[in-house]
């Protein structure tokens, strides 16, 4: 068992990389051609409310908190070679997890219009708004129970280091929501006909990844049991991992609750410029951090010290290669871009521009949203919750005072900028407590390695702004003129970057490392 997982983390890391990369591909389809449906107002921001809220408890009991919690516990049952303690471990978990997930569930459909209230507390002004948030609320909350008891089938297949299936698993989502989309206009209330969609994805994205289970003959038989030694420390590594890992999508709800009091469309500017920036930060940020963590914690489980810490300087250079360019391109040519995409339908020049102020401010923390992906396994996969959380604590109250601070004066650019603001606190607390605790050991090499990335993302951005048209040239092409010159840029830009890092001496086998 401990030698089949002993895989190549670059390798691991590019597979889950060009498998989301896929699955965000068609996310943005999906999202241009709903923005197309349903363009930048009132209907728009009550799909998007409702679509939010499961998805936060998603994130919190599942990729969150759970993942975090459950993927080191495992890994230690795995590492001992007893199949039949690892069975009933994945038994009692499944079972006590679906409990759980089943009352949250039931809870949300029938509390819907409370939870509306509290989370978008602006739609009480608009009766019509409000009830159509609600209504699309009790249909998709049990998207909550699908799509957890999904990743909690992706956490078992990456801790047997099948990482490409449960990175292929969203792409059902976007299909569906495609799919969904083409038949909305069919009917009198298309927002509705989308949350049927979502509703629809869960089924396929948690049947798709249980045949896969079934062949590693791991396939769950739910039996609840909360006294199992091993359920009973995964919930207490749940609790303070509830805010450890998930301070990013509080504080986007934290968002999302004051831009639901704002201009009509302020929700949906924030969620398309939140999704421009989850592109980099999902092909790549995700894919480290999802391979990282399960490595991570059968190095601790071995206690061998030394790799865990080159593997955490590892996967933080890793996160920096992409994360300092895609940064510095997107801030650069943000309007372009947004045009390119979204400037279709229903959504106007206005909503463009609301957008870019938005997602030229979250740009900047990109870097920081990825490091946390990277950083914070560096704590769970040592069970270590107590840290993170009372970082992600911090974090969480800065972002409270930076909103307070600026959403009233600068709206919901304010609301983009407390996120990012607090993103780099939370990513800058991290990574000193990892130093301070010399987990975080820095490897040899890193001024080279800096000097690299610095002078080739110069270059890059210095080509970005003497090529890129004019706002106006690129408002007057057609959809295939855009496409085609932004394609062109892309291409160029992404290949002198890696042109000018070989140039400099920098190679493929320098990022290698051994899970």
């Amino acid at each position: 068992m401990a030698k089949e997982k002993s895989v190549g983390l670059l390798r691991s890391g590019m597979v889950v990389g060009i498998m989301t990369m896929l699955s965000r591909v068609l996310g943005m389809v999906r999202d241009v051609m709903v923005a197309a449906l349903l363009g930048a107002g009132g209907t728009s921001d009550a799909f998007f409310v409702a679509f939010r809220i499961p998805n936060l408890m998603r994130r919190l009991f599942a990729e969150g908190a759970f993942n975090q919690a459950f993927v080191p516990v495992l890994s230690e049952y795995a590492t001992r070679d007893n199949h039949r303690e690892t069975r009933d471990l994945l038994n009692a978990v499944a079972g006590s997890l679906a409990i759980v997930l089943a009352i949250v569930t039931a809870l949300g459909m029938l509390f819907s219009s409370q939870l509306v209230y509290i989370f978008a507390p602006g739609f009480r002004e608009h009766p019509d708004q409000f009830l159509l948030t609600t209504q699309l609320l009790e249909v998709m909350f049990p998207y909550l129970l699908l799509i957890s008891l999904a990743a909690y089938a992706g956490s078992i297949l990456n801790s047997w280091g099948r990482f490409s299936i449960p990175a292929l698993t969203p792409i059902f989502l976007n299909v569906t929501m495609i799919i969904a989309v083409k038949v909305a206009p069919l009917f009198p209330e298309p927002a509705k006909v989308l949350s049927w969609g979502v509703l629809a994805a869960g089924f396929v994205q948690l049947g798709f990844q249980l045949p896969f289970i079934a062949k590693l003959r791991l396939l769950p038989l739910p039996k609840p049991n909360f006294r199992h030694p091993g359920v009973k420390r995964i919930l207490k590594l749940m609790g303070p991992a509830l805010f450890g890992v998930s301070v990013a999508q509080i504080n986007l709800m934290i968002n999302t609750m004051l831009a639901s009091m704002l201009t009509a469309g302020s929700v949906t500017w924030l969620y398309y410029s939140d999704r421009m920036t989850e592109l980099p930060l999902g092909v790549f940020g995700v894919a480290i951090g999802t391979v990282i963590l399960p490595a991570l914690s059968r190095r601790h489980a071995s206690q061998d010290r030394d790799h865990f810490a080159r593997m955490l300087d590892w996967g933080i250079r890793m996160v920096l290669l992409v994360s300092v360019p895609a940064a510095v391109a997107i801030f650069l040519i943000t309007q372009p871009l947004l045009i390119t995409l979204f400037k279709y339908g229903r959504i106007t020049v206005h909503d463009v521009e609301m957008t870019a102020q938005c997602l030229r401010v979250m740009s900047v923390g990109i870097v920081a949203f990825m490091l946390i992906k990277v950083l914070a396994p560096g704590f769970y996969a040592r069970q270590n919750t107590r840290m993170p959380v009372k970082i992600g604590m911090i974090a969480m109250a800065s972002n409270m005072v930076f909103n307070l601070l600026l959403y009233k004066h600068l709206a919901h650019v304010g609301l983009a900028t407390s996120t990012m603001l607090s993103a780099c606190l939370n990513a800058g607390m991290l990574g000193w407590a990892l130093y301070r605790e010399k987990v975080l050991v820095f490897q040899p090499g890193w001024w080279r390695f800096m000097l690299r990335l610095g002078s080739g993302c110069a270059l890059m951005g210095a080509g970005l702004v003497l090529f890129t048209p004019e706002r106006q040239q690129w408002l007057e092409w057609s959809i295939y003129e855009r496409a085609s010159v932004m394609t062109l840029e892309i291409t160029v830009a992404m290949v002198g970057y890696v042109v000018w890092l070989f140039l400099t001496g920098m190679r493929l086998r320098d990022f290698r490392m051994q899970g």
